[in-house]
């Protein structure tokens, strides 16, 4: 059977209406039932205050000269408090519409994700992740390994969503680039269950966001974080992903200004040379070309391609070589030739083909 939608009311353009209320009042209503200290610890903690930046359990027993263990104690008996509170009664429309909010933007939601639907100011951000702290409706799940911070008000949406993104990540390989298109198609086949309402592309981008196993690369390629063509970790990852993009081999030039043009990236044209030069990733075609291994081109100057080339076909005549070679290697013929004049390496033969010495 499947999960039921959550209602939602439209604007004039069919998208969700904006929360109406000001979570600054709201919050400021909420505090004003503590005691001051009790107060002061919430505003401190949540960044309610000027200052935004939200202060550690260690920070506050500081000033107060008390153990973080006492602070925590303050925090969870004002959060009861507020709860308990007629204030918290009276602010339930605006916790009702929060709800609302957070079940049309998912049911289970990343934490950084959702307060930035909400506001781009900082301190609004805070004040209403202190109304999630508060709100009893909404359900914290702490990062994990797999999972980063987030806040759900649907149990069962939310192990319906992790299960699917653990069985998304368990499905592809290090090796695995996927399109967008594709990774939005497979998810869809783990959550058959929900409500159409769920069953669209903006809704599982943000509960891709979610997982901490499952990304894209600045290319917009999918797979899993562990792959470093996902996560790019030095010039050797973005080389790689430039000329995967290219299609067909580079000079090292064009690999650095690739690298600067699609990332953003510095990349000094000696040191992405050298980095080409050290990975197995990639195979040196031509004066300054590389290609990609995984292509098919195969390992070694152009006289370990001409020996791989005999020993798979056997002897051959010198334009049957230099075809074979030139599929492999950017190179002018008369290297193919000055390379099959090497006695030490090749024997000519009386019908004038070639074969391993």
């Amino acid at each position: 059977m499947s999960k039921q939608a959550p209602k939602q009311s439209k604007g004039k353009t069919g998208g969700p209406v904006a929360v109406t209320f000001n979570p600054k009042q709201v919050g400021k209503r909420l505090v004003g039932v503590l005691s001051t200290r009790a107060r002061d610890v919430i505003v401190k903690r949540y960044g309610l205050g000027e200052k935004t930046k939200r202060m550690t359990l260690e920070a506050i027993g500081e000033e107060y000269n008390i153990t973080r263990e006492r602070v925590r104690q303050i925090e969870n008996y004002a959060i009861a408090s507020i709860r308990k509170s007629d204030a918290y009664t009276k602010e339930a429309p605006a916790f009702d519409e929060l709800k609302e909010e957070m079940l049309f933007y998912g049911g289970i939601v990343s934490e950084e994700s959702f307060l930035a639907h909400l506001s781009k100011d900082p301190s609004v951000r805070n004040h209403f992740h202190f109304l999630l702290v508060v709100g009893e409706a909404f359900e914290k799940r702490k990062e994990d390994e797999h999972f980063e911070h987030r806040w759900h008000v649907d149990s069962d949406v939310a192990e319906t969503i992790e299960t699917a993104l653990h069985n998304l990540y368990a499905s592809l390989s290090d090796d695995d680039l996927v399109l967008e298109s594709k990774i939005i198609e497979t998810f869809l086949s783990h959550i058959k269950d929900l409500s159409d309402h769920y069953q669209n592309e903006e809704m599982i981008k943000r509960w891709l966001q979610i997982s901490k196993k499952v990304g894209s690369n600045p290319l917009g390629e999918w797979g899993p974080m562990s792959s470093p063509s996902i996560s790019p970790k030095g010039i050797r990852d973005y080389a790689y992903l430039a000329i995967r993009q290219h299609g067909s081999p580079l000079h090292f030039t064009e690999v650095a200004k690739r690298i600067a043009e699609l990332f953003d990236k510095k990349a000094h044209i000696a040191t992405t040379h050298n980095e080409l030069i050290k990975d197995s990733r990639f195979v040196l075609v031509g004066r300054g070309l590389y290609a990609l291994s995984e292509w098919g081109y195969m390992q070694g100057v152009v006289r370990d391609v001409i020996k791989k080339v005999l020993n798979e076909h056997g002897p051959l005549k010198r334009d049957e070589i230099i075809d074979k070679v030139l599929k492999e290697r950017y190179v002018k013929p008369n290297t193919i030739i000055v390379n099959l004049q090497d006695p030490e390496h090749f024997d000519k033969q009386s019908d004038g083909s070639y074969k391993l010495a």
